[in-house]
């Protein structure tokens, strides 16, 4: 059987998926598809129920929890980190209030944050997740909301954090935040899902027991950061609530969700 398989075009999702795509790990008889696009677009697959197996925004799970289920393994949390508010100059929380925020999209999990630590809606504009930090460097967006290795790299463009939206969660409910999770469609045979559980579980595992080869097919997916940044990014977003969700992880993730506003 054929198992599309959607992660994003970014460095901890690559790292996950070099097992299954480089690193010998058992398919369990499936034929996997490696298909890499942003999460914007794949959170907006999975309301179209796309793809058979695909990482998304854990903010988007609500959206899409009839047609998927969750599975316990690669999810992306930041143990007091996440995306980072920047802007030329230090904002505080009431002069964000009244900027137009540029975000990479409405479904993505430090949208979700951001909004609950303003207090409620806010101005913004959805800009691709890599053009951020030109929008907000070249004066047109007055703050930006940046995701993955933009969280570490914004220094070099000469912008400075008004809130990391990742320690402000930690220090609000005590819980690492979820950034990305991994689902199933629901149409899959329980033993489908169960052979993309255990082969993907085996990928994460394995990229952490050779991690210079998966740092190298990751790499591809850094967007020219040096191996250094690399590989401290992936290190903190692949963890042991990678290769297990377990009891914490799910109840961060129950703690997120409970924010959505009902529909």
């Amino acid at each position: 059987m054929r198992i599309r398989f959607g992660y994003s075009a970014d460095a901890d999702d690559a790292f996950m998926a070099w097992g299954l795509a480089e690193g010998g790990v058992d398919p369990r008889g499936l034929e996997w598809e490696h298909v890499v696009s942003d999460i914007q677009t794949l959170n907006e697959w999975a309301l179209e129920g796309r793809l058979e197996v695909t990482a998304i925004s854990a903010h988007a799970y609500t959206h899409v929890r009839d047609r998927y289920d969750l599975l316990p393994h690669g999810a992306s949390m930041g143990r007091g980190y996440g995306p980072v508010v920047v802007a030329p100059e230090p904002l505080s929380r009431g002069q964000l209030q009244r900027s137009e925020i540029a975000v990479p999209g409405r479904l993505t999990t430090g949208f979700l944050v951001l909004r609950e630590y303003l207090g409620g809606d806010f101005a913004h504009r959805v800009v691709p997740f890599d053009e951020i930090l030109d929008e907000v460097a070249s004066g047109r967006a007055p703050a930006g909301l940046v995701l993955h290795e933009g969280q570490l790299t914004y220094p070099e463009r000469g912008l400075q954090k008004c809130v990391d939206v990742g320690e402000w969660w930690a220090a609000e409910k005590g819980l690492p935040l979820p950034l990305g999770i991994v689902v199933a469609r629901r149409d899959l045979e329980p033993e489908t899902i169960a052979a993309v559980a255990a082969a993907f579980r085996e990928s994460i595992e394995a990229g952490l027991a050779s991690r210079d080869e998966a740092l190298r097919f990751a790499a591809s997916y850094a967007r020219g950061i040096d191996g250094g940044t690399l590989d401290r990014f992936v290190g903190l977003y692949v963890n042991d609530l990678s290769v297990e969700m377990g009891d914490e992880g799910r109840r961060a993730l129950d703690e997120l969700l409970a924010l959505v506003p009902l529909q």
